[in-house]
């Protein structure tokens, strides 16, 4: 008997332009391959233009040479925070931010300042990132009208002040780091009590445009590092998967829905709640910086 393989697909949704573009695609993806996902939002301004800073960072260029950044994110966007002001996405787009939750998707916070937090969390107090962090709660209250239960970091920037932010919030599980299967994340003497269900495959602007993974190979890749252990976290990107590379990832799932082996579709909460089933059973492990393949910058791991 073939052991069940589970696939939990989150949606980071950094950008006012994937939020509008890219999410009502994916929604109508999801539905129409009957697939459930998690839809992380940025709920505040888009300020993406002031990522230019990231252009001395070690691997960024190459990084944006092979995902084309400008044909992925359009040149307003590109511009907003600097030249341009940055359009407040939750209060521009809180229509299609409903849509999901209507639908049957699950909902939940990726940031208020995708920028902010990515590029400056590090160096923040625990009370300025608290102060973020509630304007995104705030944020999500007024869309939804239910209080937020998970949150993702942007470019998985994670440490033991946002931890403990999360405990605070009450949270029921976050996803902000890198690994291979939930635990209670641990950062010295410190345990935190909110599950981590960290991402353990590559997301794709990892792995498109290397020459080891040719874009009509890269699903075959993906199948070969499906773990039947522990459940897979694949993260997507609306501005990516959503827009750009809409058609392949079409093709991507719909192959995976072909496959001959027990392939199970969950929302990352109801991950979470079966795996908090079984709290006892829940590894507590170290919660690293690291660096990913790939991937510029060092970001929070599973240790």
């Amino acid at each position: 008997m073939e052991k069940e393989i589970v696939l939990g697909i989150k949606v980071d949704v950094d950008t006012e332009r994937g939020t509008r573009i890219g999410v009502p695609q994916l929604y109508q993806l999801f539905e129409s391959l009957d697939i459930p996902a998690t839809f992380l939002f940025s709920l505040g301004p888009d300020n993406t233009g002031r990522a230019i800073k990231r252009v001395f960072r070690k691997g960024f260029l190459t990084k944006v040479s092979r995902t084309s950044i400008v044909s992925t994110y359009g040149v307003r966007t590109l511009l907003n925070g600097t030249l341009l002001p940055g359009p407040h996405i939750a209060k521009r787009h809180a229509t299609i931010m409903q849509l999901g939750k209507d639908k049957g998707f699950e909902v939940g916070i990726h940031c208020y300042d995708h920028i902010k937090w990515q590029d400056g969390v590090k160096k923040m107090t625990f009370l300025n990132i608290e102060k973020e962090f509630q304007k995104a709660l705030n944020a999500f209250q007024k869309v939804f009208e239910t209080p937020a239960q998970t949150a993702g970091a942007p470019g998985w920037q994670a440490n033991e002040k946002t931890l403990a932010v999360y405990d605070n919030a009450d949270l029921l599980y976050g996803s902000d780091c890198r690994g291979t299967h939930p635990f209670f994340p641990r950062i010295g003497d410190k345990t935190f009590r909110t599950l981590q269900i960290p991402t353990t495959l590559p997301t794709l602007d990892e792995l498109v445009g290397r020459p080891e993974y040719p874009m009509e190979k890269l699903t075959a890749h993906y199948l070969s590092l499906l773990n039947t252990q522990a459940p897979n976290i694949m993260t997507i990107h609306a501005e990516l998967e959503g827009m750009k590379y809409l058609t392949w990832f079409t093709d991507f799932l719909k192959t995976l829905k072909a496959q001959h082996i027990t392939m199970t579709f969950k929302t990352l909460e109801q991950i979470a709640k079966e795996t908090l089933a079984h709290k006892e059973n829940i590894p507590v492990n170290e919660f690293l910086q690291g660096e990913v393949d790939g991937r510029s910058g060092k970001l929070a791991v599973q240790g």
